[in-house]
């Protein structure tokens, strides 16, 4: 009995130190905390100053507080909308073509090619992958006339093919599915698809592809923000302003206020309204992110 006194006295006070170490551990650091909230005004500071600037007039715009907002945008809207018979829901719906189909059959060819980087042997495989590291580093910028070149050499500048096929490779979106596939996709179970007979397109569409939903889901935000907000490849390949994404054509727009200086708030309501549908996509996927790599292949 006197020996396991002292025993139970030591447990309890080793319990007790624990609980103190996580309590303190589990303190929120004020400082951390302060630098992420500055981090987040930082960020967020650029869509406070559209939404102010889209609600004034052109006489309010240069004359009042920066974030000070107005009663106009809805006006602004309606002159936007008004503007050539509607030309900039023609820039919106195409961005929304470039981003949408670009973005899904990208996603798809990265995630057909990670599966094969990471669950495939064949000859030239290291090689193949450190070139694609390489191409990561390079910008899309660099390749924009070599691009042009090509597709003009086949007609098809000034065209909407001219920016959706540069834009269906992306290295960056194939590293990424290699990763993924590498950690979500047992080899196992490709095996035990292949025992039973399925051919390997079956195996990567039907099994594969479920399970790594939730990158395929990030390689797509990616993709579809980055050629939404894409400017010099469409401003390169494009001519006729009928086949402007919103980027080029609000450019434009720019451009003549320095003339017509008017067209400010129009193309402040513009800039305003593109980014409501990145906003709302956001929303709409993430609820797909999980933390466990097989809840693409539960919900599916």
């Amino acid at each position: 009995m006197t020996t396991l006194a002292p025993s139970r006295t030591s447990n309890t006070k080793s319990a007790r130190t624990s609980k103190g170490a996580v309590s303190a551990h589990d303190k929120p650091s004020y400082l951390s905390t302060g630098i992420l909230i500055l981090g987040a005004l930082y960020c967020l500071f650029p869509a406070i100053w559209v939404v102010a600037a889209a609600s004034k007039d052109g006489n309010e715009l240069f004359s009042t507080f920066t974030l000070a907002p107005s009663t106009h945008l809805w006006d602004n809207i309606v002159a936007l909308t008004e503007y050539r018979d509607g030309l900039f829901w023609r820039w919106m719906a195409n961005t929304a073509l470039y981003a949408g189909v670009g973005a899904i059959v990208s996603t798809w060819v990265s995630a057909l090619s990670g599966y094969v980087l990471a669950k495939f042997d064949f000859p030239g495989k290291s090689g193949i992958f450190k070139v694609l590291l390489m191409g990561v580093l390079v910008p899309g910028v660099i390749l924009a006339i070599p691009q042009y070149l090509m597709l003009a050499q086949a007609g098809l500048t000034n065209t909407y093919w001219s920016v959706l096929l540069p834009q269906i490779i992306s290295p960056y979106g194939i590293y990424l599915a290699r990763i993924y596939a590498a950690a979500s996709v047992p080899g196992d179970v490709i095996e035990a698809a292949r025992t039973e007979g399925a051919k390997e397109m079956y195996i990567f569409n039907r099994i594969a592809a479920p399970m790594m939903l939730p990158g395929l889901v990030t390689i797509f935000l990616f993709q579809f923000v980055a050629i939404w907000n894409n400017f010099m490849l469409p401003y390169i390949m494009l001519g006729d302003d009928h086949l402007f994404p919103i980027t080029v054509g609000l450019n434009g727009l720019l451009n003549q206020g320095a003339s017509a200086p008017a067209l400010y708030t129009l193309v402040l309501a513009g800039a305003l309204l593109s980014i409501i549908p990145l906003v709302i996509m956001f929303l709409l996927l993430q609820r797909y992110w999980r933390v466990d790599l097989a809840a693409g292949a539960v919900k599916a």
